[in-house]
């Protein structure tokens, strides 16, 4: 919640951004928009600030070209033989592949200032909710002193209002003291509030118009829409913009609602229901309460609806047709900022998988994990379906380490820095903390001892925006490679869910990711372990160090039997000794017991 309250803060400056630009654009557009098109458009505005906590991911504008290109039917290539000899899992093979060579990143504790932020905003937010328990307690306070209204006349006057407007629902009216202007009250059951001073002091025509107002807030309802604007304000308390632009809103309700009752006057009226503001101004007095909708408001606001009123004019069909085309840019403009305000978008960190579509079954594989915190994914390629321990953590996206090199190399080898017959390359004499990576590399030797300088140079030679174009095209787990381009893939930007490790390593087997099949085929080749009676072993590990910690292991491989491929992911974590040895480790013991490797 730390890293989301930070994200949080950053959203909000666009917000304030947003507000200020839909203020301008409401008022270049204020001639051509109907006073019901002014106050729908923050409706927009509402739904801009529920963005940043949906789990959705909003579509890249350079996704949406290529979205055709992604429909075609994906080709399946059979990835044929090796290009060299499989040989059976020597020791020394197995020493490369059980511990995974790597070196350690530091990683800073979480910020001070975020923790202190984020208890800063739930404060906040607390205040507001008990600011608002108590407007609502003094509310119920209200309606428990309120009498059923008795005035026969009035009684009367409400139903034919009732009538008038098409409204067949019985809506309760009481009479009160402790009101000076009427407000209607309640999402599932309405009831309007009406001042005992109106009944005296107000004529039977003034009565109605007020009543006209009170039922044009119910047939919008305005009762659904006054809970999604307090709980913007509780939520948003300290970004001044919004709560401006939240008045606005209520304002523009306001207008809204008048321009409502006037569309049912004929013109001769508007003149009446005007006064009827005008006279009731030196009464008003702001509701204090948070979830209704009523007639008064403030002086500036006031004189605002009178001049509204005085000025109106029932829209011609081109007002009306061109109120829409201002409308849809408004819209435009508000939607295209969806992936600015989306915190999601900056941190997405676990896959939304839709399993409903799967055959999946769980088990419980705990005994094999120990102490470490982790889950195993399997996919049936022939019965099509997946075996999953601890979805929880299947689904939750980690750094990938050096299992993140079979797709390094397979950049590589599509762009044509590296081929299938000439994948050397000289060290550069640097001395690094492992014997196996101070010498000459190719990528059958850089991929069985993890050299991170030979994948380096692949990435550096490609460059940011190149894998960058890679990985969209892959789809792999968050596609985020801000972190330094040296190590994004190590314990840093780039993530990926033990889910999605399996459906690439299938994509990939598929060739569905579009590459050159003799390059696929020599990835496969690359990261080809072993061979026995029963088929192929192909993996990779991959472990995270962190501040000289190994808390991040990787197991993620294939299985080709006669008939059958089965693919396979492991994830574990823990403070310590959590490596990719280890991963392999506990991975073997499960394909064993499953029958699936010997």
């Amino acid at each position: 919640m730390v890293g989301f309250m930070i994200r949080f803060l950053f959203c909000n400056i666009f917000i304030s951004g947003i507000v200020l630009i839909l203020l301008i654009t409401k008022r270049i557009f204020q001639n051509n928009l109907t006073s019901r098109m002014q106050y729908n458009i923050w409706f927009l505005f509402l739904g801009l600030l529920a963005v940043p906590f949906l789990p959705i991911r909003p579509h890249r504008l350079p996704s949406l070209f290529s979205w055709f290109q992604a429909l075609r039917t994906p080709s399946t290539f059979n990835l044929g033989a090796n290009t060299k000899e499989p040989v059976t899992l020597t020791p020394s093979a197995a020493d490369n592949w059980m511990n995974d060579f790597t070196l350690s990143v530091s990683r800073e504790v979480p910020s001070a200032a975020g923790i202190i932020l984020f208890g800063i905003w739930m404060i906040g937010m607390l205040a507001m909710i008990i600011l608002v328990a108590r407007s609502l307690s003094r509310l119920n306070a209200l309606k428990k002193s309120a009498l059923p209204l008795q005035n026969k006349k009035i009684q009367g006057l409400f139903q034919n209002c009732l009538d008038e407007m098409d409204i067949t629902r019985a809506i309760p009216v009481y009479s009160t003291v402790f009101l000076k202007s009427p407000v209607i009250v309640g999402l599932f059951k309405p009831c309007i509030y009406l001042p005992l001073h109106l009944i005296s002091d107000y004529t039977e025509k003034d009565l109605r118009y007020m009543l006209f107002h009170e039922l044009q807030h119910y047939k919008h309802y305005d009762a659904l829409t006054n809970y999604l604007m307090n709980l913007a304000g509780i939520i948003y308390w300290f970004n001044p913009l919004v709560w401006y632009a939240l008045k606005e809103m209520r304002n523009d309700k306001e207008v809204a609602c008048d321009t409502s009752v006037l569309q049912m006057l004929n013109k001769e009226h508007y003149e009446d229901y005007g006064n009827t503001l005008i006279n009731f101004a030196e009464k008003i007095s702001l509701t204090p309460f948070p979830f209704v909708s009523g007639l008064s408001g403030n002086m500036k606001q006031m004189k605002r609806r009178i001049l509204n009123i005085a000025s109106y004019k029932k829209p011609s069909f081109w007002h009306l047709i061109r109120g829409f085309a201002a409308f849809g840019i408004i819209a435009a403009i508000l939607v295209s900022f969806v992936p600015l305000v989306s915190t999601y978008a900056a941190d997405d960190e676990r896959y939304r998988w839709d399993a409903s579509t799967e055959d999946i079954t769980y088990t419980d594989l705990s005994s094999y994990f120990g102490n470490y915190s982790g889950s195993f994914v399997l996919y049936d390629m022939a019965e099509d379906s997946w075996n999953i321990y601890n979805e929880e953590n299947a689904t939750m996206r980690v750094s990938p380490d050096s299992t993140y090199k079979i797709y390094t190399a397979l950049f590589g080898l599509e762009h044509g820095l590296i081929t299938q017959e000439n994948s050397f390359k000289e060290w550069n004499g640097e001395n690094y903390p492992f014997e196996a990576w101070n010498a000459d590399q190719n990528l059958h030797s850089a991929m069985d001892s993890s050299v991170n300088w030979y994948f380096e140079s692949i990435d550096k030679q490609l460059g940011a925006s190149t894998v960058k174009s890679y990985i969209q095209q892959i789809g792999y787990g968050n596609e985020n490679i801000s972190g330094d381009f040296s190590s994004y893939w190590m314990e840093s930007s780039l993530k990926i869910s033990p889910v999605e490790q399996v459906e690439l390593l299938k994509n990939l087997y598929q060739n569905n990711l579009d590459f050159a099949p003799a390059n696929i085929s020599t990835v496969k080749d690359s990261i080809h372990l072993s061979t026995s009676e029963s088929g192929d072993f192909y993996g990779k590990t991959g472990t995270g160090r962190v501040n000289g910690q190994d808390r991040n292991g990787w197991f993620v491989g294939f299985i080709e039997v006669q008939d059958n491929t089965y693919f396979f992911s492991t994830n574990i974590q823990n403070e310590h000794n959590a490596t990719g040895g280890k991963a392999s480790e506990i991975s073997l013991s499960i394909l064993s017991d499953l029958n699936i490797w010997k």
